[in-house]
């Protein structure tokens, strides 16, 4: 049930979200919480309702059904008492491009509710202080989207709302960026972060779920998220065995796809063990050599794309 905003309540609250165009039903009744000073990631592929959420969230528009709140207020009914403590960083900013990078933050620094950080400290903190007469239109891709973060950031906001923060950014931009929303996390601020870089999830994220069609099909922190999707014995497929003859490992039928044998396991190690002795004793038995053979368990990629896939 939805708090009333007291003390300990958590900063974002979801429940039952669902929120319609017409006849296309983007969210179909999602529930999920985020406590104040964590980051939550919400993940999945193009369409599955993401940014659809987080519009929400920030007010943009009421649900079709269900509730939210924002730091214990509705963010449509009661917007103005939300947007001051939030910040939201979409996936294209709006800028005005004949401004130079410097004159986009003062402007935004002067109609801010809070007091900021100078001018100067913002962009250095996004590294973009060599930027600053530069108009924005000449920015790089990966330049407007760390200014995009510089406005979400510049009032201290309580809860971030960060919608694929990186895209653009060339892996050491996308580093400096992962530690400047280390720190603000570090200092209290609470973050919904969407993304499809996995690495992002997995680096930055205290708890994530997955969606996929609108609904939330997996959820809580990565290891738990991973490790009930167990283990994986792979190896490349002998030419001298047909398919049908490969053994049976603890119940489960071998998958043969491109050249490669994989055992789909349970997350019991021990299954995971009588498995790969069952698999040696049949290599020797039939004199072959396993060329390639891993144990592996699952990586949030496996999982995020058996969601995708609906496996």
């Amino acid at each position: 049930m939805i708090s009333d905003g007291t003390r300990g309540a958590p900063a974002i609250e979801v429940q039952d979200l669902r929120q319609s165009y017409g006849d296309f039903e983007a969210v179909r009744g999602i529930s999920f919480q985020v406590q104040p000073g964590e980051l939550f990631a919400l993940l999945g592929t193009n369409g599955a309702g993401k940014t659809t959420t987080i519009e929400v969230l920030e007010g943009f528009s009421a649900p079709t059904g269900g509730a939210v709140k924002v730091l214990g207020h509705d963010p449509f009914k009661e917007r103005a008492r939300v947007r001051a403590r939030t910040g939201l960083m979409l996936q294209e900013g709006g800028f005005f491009g004949d401004l130079t990078v410097d004159e986009t933050v003062r402007f935004w620094r002067d109609v801010s509710p809070r007091k900021p950080h100078s001018a100067v400290e913002i962009l250095e903190r996004v590294e973009l202080a060599d930027k600053a007469g530069v108009r924005v239109r000449q920015l790089s891709g990966g330049q407007k989207r760390r200014l995009d973060l510089a406005l979400a950031t510049l009032a201290q906001p309580e809860v971030l709302f960060l919608d694929e923060p990186t895209t653009g950014m060339d892996p050491e931009a996308r580093r400096n960026t992962w530690t400047l929303i280390r720190d603000l996390v570090a200092a209290g601020t609470t973050v919904l972060l969407t993304t499809h870089y996995l690495e992002e999830a997995e680096q930055l994220a205290s708890r994530l779920a997955i969606m996929h069609a609108g609904r939330i099909e997996l959820s809580g922190t990565v290891a738990e998220v991973v490790a009930a999707h167990g283990h994986s014995i792979r190896f490349q497929h002998p030419a001298q065995v047909a398919a049908r003859h490969l053994p049976v490992l603890g119940g489960v039928q071998p998958q043969v796809e491109r050249g490669t044998v994989e055992y789909r396991l349970s997350p019991d190690p021990v299954d995971t063990q009588q498995a790969l002795a069952r698999l040696l004793a049949w290599a020797s038995e039939h004199r072959l050599v396993l060329t390639r053979l891993e144990v592996r368990s699952a990586s949030l990629e496996d999982v995020f794309l058996e969601v995708a896939h609906g496996a």
